[in-house]
């Protein structure tokens, strides 16, 4: 029988445990994939879908006929038309969405046969990132393209 005073109490234990939490972590996997270019693939693509949302928008909002079409694109999302002030109306967004994912999608059809049996480099793959996400950012800033109405 242990002795009370020499007893652990219960969140030492607890923090003893979750100290080594995931174990199966820091032992790696037994199979390791041989080359990184399906997550380069997948990574990049969700860029290319970004900067396809970014144009998407940048036409619709100088297009009223485009920006019906891609209100229509996106009409298929829950919420996206409804008559019910309560539930509102997202409008042209869900297309805009609609169109990234498209984008991402085909993108990945695309790429991820080009490259799943490469080694893709890092810096490729952190040159392609920041580009693509850089430039969706810039594409979001207004002032950047003065045509856009503020509203």
């Amino acid at each position: 029988m242990k002795n009370s005073a020499s007893a652990k109490p219960f969140y030492q234990s607890l923090w003893n445990g979750l100290r080594n939490f995931p174990g199966f972590i820091k032992n790696g996997s037994k199979n390791p994939p041989d080359t990184s270019g399906s997550a380069a693939a997948l990574l990049i693509s969700g860029g290319v879908g970004a900067v396809t949302m970014m144009v998407v928008h940048h036409i619709s909002d100088t297009s009223k006929s485009f920006e019906s079409t891609v209100k229509a694109l996106g009409s298929w999302i829950p919420g996206a038309v409804s008559p019910d002030p309560m539930w509102g109306n997202i409008g042209s967004y869900a297309g805009k969405e609609t169109a990234m994912l498209i984008g991402w999608l085909l993108s990945l059809l695309i790429l991820y046969p080009l490259l799943k049996n490469r080694q893709v480099k890092p810096t490729t793959m952190f040159f392609w990132l920041f580009g693509l996400y850089t430039l969706a950012a810039a594409m979001s800033w207004h002032p950047a393209f003065p045509y856009l109405p503020l509203q």
